[in-house]
């Protein structure tokens, strides 16, 4: 008799462990995710049978980041209830991606290559027009003008602030840059005037809604604030 009150003990035991530690999908907060979905954070972090349990994970992850996920800095958890829980995503800072040997091959503001993948990362600018012969994760992509790759970061960042995204980034031999911002085309010239180009580019998208071209705003200067607009043929 006492046997089974011990073992009715302990099986009540494991089942309220089980239904109130139980995670509401519902009440998974997810921020700093922009590589991945909610559902895909969720099944990295929730992983295995009892990868719903909020105690669980609370010994799983205590005073440990998760780490191991390309794109991913660090993840870290924190249980908030015990049917919720928070997963804080933070992303590799990546400053664009080169297409290499049919791979996306995403660099840091240093023009470090930190992943290759098969997938594009969406608000994360190709650029081309660089010249290298090989690319090796963990090392620069080896291009000659290195200051390409913190314009690209500058340019990107300044973008995002006024909500443009370049889906392409292109260089030429001067070190001018192209933008390609859907069916518009840019011609940037180099990042002085930065945020006034920006600006610029802001204030005319409404009236190139529709249209396809080139905004040559090369020349865009404080003196002579000169653009012009070619139509595509």
């Amino acid at each position: 008799m006492v046997v089974l009150l011990l073992i009715a003990s302990l099986l009540g035991g494991i089942y309220y462990l089980l239904t109130h530690y139980k995670i509401k999908e519902e009440k998974v907060y997810v921020d700093g995710n922009l590589h991945y979905t909610k559902q895909e954070i969720m099944d990295f972090v929730m992983e295995g049978p009892f990868g719903d349990n909020s105690l669980y994970l609370s010994f799983r992850y205590k005073n440990k980041s998760i780490t191991d996920i390309p794109f991913i800095a660090a993840m870290d958890v924190t249980v908030l209830a015990p049917d919720s829980i928070r997963i804080s995503v933070f992303e590799k800072s990546l400053a664009g991606y080169v297409e290499y040997l049919g791979r996306y091959m995403y660099f840091d503001k240093d023009g470090i290559i930190v992943e290759s993948s098969s997938v594009r990362t969406a608000g994360i600018p190709e650029v081309t027009g660089l010249t290298f012969d090989h690319v090796v994760v963990g090392q620069p992509l080896p291009v000659e003008n290195k200051e390409v790759f913190y314009e690209v970061l500058t340019v990107t960042q300044s973008l995002d602030k006024y909500d443009l995204t370049a889906e392409r980034i292109y260089f030429n031999g001067k070190g001018e840059m192209t933008l390609f911002l859907g069916d518009i085309r840019v011609a940037f010239g180099t990042n002085e005037m930065l945020d006034e180009k920006i600006i610029l580019i802001q204030s005319l998208m409404p009236k190139m809604e529709g249209m396809k071209g080139t905004l040559d705003i090369k020349n865009y200067s404080e003196n002579t604030k000169i653009y012009t607009f070619e139509p595509a043929k």
